[in-house]
């Protein structure tokens, strides 16, 4: 398995008094950068938030539209040149009007709390998905070429600091893993060896593309 780095050191060290140990490396950020399902799932997170802006935007734009009504009813409600019973309307109209902007004001922030939440939380779930088919695909490997540990190379403590300080990568699965698992890539797909490192969805970030 990938071992998480507040574990390592445990594992290591129980795994040197035994004669027979036989580790491997991956390189996990490179795995999961890599991954074309990583790649897609980036994506379909960025159309949703673009969709999300769009629906936030137009939210606001109708705000904006009332606030000028608002903002007209108001100056009207003032003018002398009108009537006093015209005046007198106008204000009642400003009124009811101030009461919807605060109501549609209230629907905003309602709609960008939950825009961020469904956000994160596709973030997360994709993630988690991602990362359970390398960590089954790693497993496999290492089953298949007889390993008992398999250590992360990409790993870092609380400090932040490396956690493997060397390796001389004789043993290291990261490129034979990465194979495996983009033989399923759709073939209009560029190259994932190239591929832009999606950290958006390695770290869950809290944030959102919602204005």
């Amino acid at each position: 398995m990938i071992l998480p780095a507040a574990l390592l050191m445990t594992f290591l060290c129980a795994s040197a008094s035994a004669a027979e140990a036989k580790i491997a490396t991956v390189d996990l950020k490179k795995l999961f950068d890599n991954f074309y399902k990583t790649k897609l799932a980036t994506d379909a997170i960025k159309k949703r938030a673009a969709e999300l802006d769009k629906d936030d935007q137009d939210y606001k734009d109708k705000f904006q539209q009332a606030k000028d009504d608002y903002e007209k009813l108001r100056s009207q409600a003032n003018d002398q040149a009108l009537s006093d019973e015209e005046r007198t309307k106008r204000k009642q109209e400003a009124d009811a009007k101030l009461k919807q902007l605060q109501q549609s004001q209230t629907i905003i922030e309602q709609f960008e709390r939950q825009a961020q939440s469904t956000l994160n939380d596709q973030r997360m779930q994709a993630r988690q998905k991602v990362l359970a088919e390398i960590q089954a695909a790693v497993a496999a490997k290492a089953k298949a070429g007889g390993y008992t540990l398999v250590i992360d190379t990409a790993a870092e403590s609380i400090s932040p600091s490396p956690v493997v300080l060397y390796s001389n990568g004789q043993d290291d699965l990261t490129d034979a893993v990465l194979a495996q698992l983009n033989i399923g890539a759709p073939i209009d797909m560029p190259a994932t060896t190239t591929a832009t490192p999606s950290s958006s969805l390695m770290n869950t970030p809290a944030g959102t593309t919602t204005k």
